[in-house]
């Protein structure tokens, strides 16, 4: 009997700590914004035309469809000051950044400011994207 009374707690204890880890896991990442880093570079010498494009149009349509934008920065290295621009946008979560992505992609206004900007030849030559979620001791908390 002690036996079964150890697997049992056992058991007991795992499933426990299995639940638990579920619920902070679930919490910790649904609580709060979700954050997304994105670095471009340019096409050799479109930094200037892709910096415009954000001033003057990207930024107004993220908001339009829901991206809120956090920050917007250029590097100071010396390979990358030249071609690259860094930022950080939020959504409320996973899926409300996707549904704003599908609806930024498809705005009429988005593809003609893509076509007038790209007029010359492309000026985006990579993106890289990471969605990230704040720590608990973050101040973005």
């Amino acid at each position: 009997m002690s036996n079964f009374l150890k697997i049992a707690g056992i058991s007991l204890l795992s499933l426990s700590i299995g639940v638990g880890a579920g619920m902070f896991a679930t919490s910790s990442a649904q609580s709060g914004k979700l954050y997304e880093l994105r670095i471009y570079t340019s096409t050799p010498g479109n930094l200037d035309n892709l910096n415009a494009r954000f001033r003057d149009h990207t930024l107004r349509i993220f908001e339009k469809h829901g991206m809120e934008n956090i920050g917007y920065w250029t590097p100071t290295s010396e390979e990358e000051r030249d071609n690259t621009l860094v930022y950080i946008i939020a959504h409320d979560n996973q899926e409300a950044a996707d549904a704003s992505w599908g609806a930024f992609i498809q705005d009429p206004e988005w593809a003609e400011v893509a076509e007038a900007s790209n007029a010359n030849g492309q000026i985006l030559g990579g993106i890289e994207r990471k969605f990230m979620v704040a720590t608990d001791f973050s101040p973005m908390q």
